[in-house]
């Protein structure tokens, strides 16, 4: 397996592990908000220790940067606020599932379109299909 493919299923395995265990401090503190908040401080010293040890590069370069670019933290701050709320009632799985949609959807349109400087690559009969497949097979994993 490529090392990219690699960093991006741990990155995966990551995932719902973050929603819970930040549901979960949420849920113990009683304090949603302020369990994200946390979070967002773990992740800005972990964030920042990496940046300095690469050498800070690209720091210089961030003013001249189009402003749709920095959304990224608004999608990340949404998503870690809201599954922090919702997991501790709708359940994990349930939450993860939902967000995997949204992924699979999101994923497949910012390719089709090359959007963001990704690489174009058309939503086909075939890549639609595998779509479909993903998705009936999360499904399924969440009925058993």
């Amino acid at each position: 397996m490529p090392l990219q493919a690699t960093i991006m299923l741990l990155a995966g395995f990551g995932i719902p592990l973050l929603a819970a265990l930040n549901a979960r401090l949420g849920a113990q503190i009683g304090a949603p908000a302020t369990a994200a908040f946390v979070l967002f401080l773990v992740a800005l010293a972990v964030a920042g220790t990496a940046m300095l040890v690469t050498g800070a590069k690209g720091v210089d370069a961030l003013s001249a940067q189009p402003k749709h670019l920095f959304l990224g933290g608004l999608f990340v701050a949404f998503y870690v606020l809201s599954v922090t709320y919702v997991a501790p009632s709708f359940g994990v799985g349930n939450a993860i599932f939902f967000v995997l949609l949204g992924q699979l959807a999101s994923a497949a349109l910012i390719d089709h379109f090359g959007l963001f400087g990704a690489r174009q690559t058309p939503l086909e009969l075939t890549r639609a299909l595998g779509i479909g497949a993903m998705i009936i097979g999360v499904y399924l994993t969440q009925k058993a």
